[in-house]
């Protein structure tokens, strides 16, 4: 392992027009702060804290690029009116020496009528699960609105003080809900064939790339590498769609992979807390709260956790890909964050071992090469994120219930 001075780690990275001043990248993880689809003083509060330890950018999170693709009153949703309140943050980021980017998207059928304002949609009609909700298939006129929504997005972003953007096209949301065969059941030109379902994705990244060089923004695209189930994409096919988001000459493509709707866990490893998970949903979400609750553990598979648990197959995607690459999935110590600079990548992302310890990175900066961060992966923060704000166990000041402390000791 590289001692710190030869260490690629705290080197500056130029990312398009955007100069970062080292390669770790707090990941655009759900912080579920905000309030009415805005900002509020904790959002603001944990990104400048994640600044001030050392990152090299922040990135705020599940940025929606139009009403009907929020999820959670706590989601952003990108538009004039918060323009100020958005300055605010990315002000206070800068101050302290910190890019900030902030991820585009739509939920897509992850969506409910009481947050998006009316029915959700998707790629094709059906009845999501793990929402749950009945949704119904865009049309062609819709979809070439939406594109340009998300290039309407870059220009709130820029106006906003953002440096860069982030598409989210993976994890089961509304890009790759049209990527995904899974979810993508059509028989026009958005259906079908590759070519066909990567159309949808073509035309927002085109509408992207258009504003961004017009901006001097930098853009990131939050890519699948596998759905996580047999229906759904798979690696080769993965490959070539890498290929096509290169194309358009992104800064960078994050490579993840899962399926929040069918496969949640395999996007970030371990097992998920059900029963804590239902705690802390509100009587608003009953009957999730009692499915989740009682059958959570049955419906939701475990992946079991290893340090860097997306290399072996990111590596492959490194080998066919000419452009920059960003590697994300369990970093929590400095020998796995030197293993993945040492196989090609440019940038890395991190989230639970930030939100553990947002002063993370400063440590490792200080040169202590056993330097691992504190988050034991509990997950307690990914089972109240969707309906609370974003906390570890280990540092949550409120009181958690021994009836909780007892289910998250049986995961450790």
């Amino acid at each position: 392992m590289a001692e710190i001075k030869d260490s690629k780690l705290f080197t500056p990275y130029k990312m398009g027009p955007v100069t970062l001043r080292n390669r770790v990248i707090r990941s655009a993880a759900f912080e579920s702060m905000g309030k009415d689809f805005a900002p509020t003083q904790d959002l603001k509060d944990y990104h400048v804290s994640v600044a001030k330890g050392g990152v090299g950018m922040t990135t705020l999170a599940y940025a929606s690029v139009n009403r009907s693709g929020i999820s959670f009153n706590s989601q952003l949703w990108l538009r004039d009116e918060i323009i100020p309140a958005l300055r605010d943050i990315t002000d206070a980021v800068h101050k302290e020496g910190a890019a900030v980017g902030v991820q585009i998207g739509h939920c897509g059928n992850m969506t409910h009528w009481s947050t998006a304002g009316c029915f959700p949609v998707s790629a094709s009609n059906g009845f999501n699960l793990y929402s749950p909700t009945f949704h119904r298939r865009l049309k062609p006129a819709e979809l070439k609105e939406f594109a340009k929504d998300f290039g309407q997005a870059v220009v709130t972003a820029h106006n906003a003080g953002f440096d860069s953007v982030e598409v989210h096209a993976g994890h089961g949301y509304l890009i790759s809900q049209f990527l995904s065969p899974w979810t993508n059941r059509r028989r026009d030109e958005f259906g079908g064939s590759l070519q066909n379902r990567m159309r949808f994705m073509n035309m927002c990244l085109e509408e992207v790339m258009e504003q961004a060089a017009r901006h001097n923004m930098a853009v990131l695209v939050k890519h699948n590498m596998e759905d996580g189930f047999r229906s759904g994409i798979q690696i080769p096919e993965s490959i070539e769609i890498a290929k096509q988001i290169e194309s358009f000459g992104v800064h960078g493509i994050v490579l993840s992979s899962g399926f929040v709707s069918c496969s949640p866990m395999a996007v970030m490893r371990g097992r998920i807390p059900t029963k804590t998970m239902g705690y802390y949903m509100g009587w608003n979400e009953w009957l999730q709260k009692i499915v989740v609750s009682l059958f959570g553990q049955w419906m939701i598979k475990d992946y079991d956790f290893e340090e860097c648990f997306f290399l072996e197959n990111a590596k492959k995607f490194r080998k066919e890909l000419k452009g920059p690459l960003v590697y994300v999935g369990g970093l929590v110590s400095r020998e796995g964050i030197e293993k993945v600079l040492d196989e090609g990548f440019e940038m890395l992302q991190m989230a639970r071992a930030l939100i553990n310890d947002p002063n993370f990175v400063n440590k490792l900066r200080e040169g202590d090469l056993k330097t691992k961060a504190g988050c034991d992966h509990r997950d307690y923060c990914i089972a109240r994120m969707y309906s609370d704000k974003m906390m570890c166990c280990h540092n949550c000041k409120e009181h958690i219930p021994e009836r909780l402390w007892r289910e998250l000791r049986k995961i450790k």
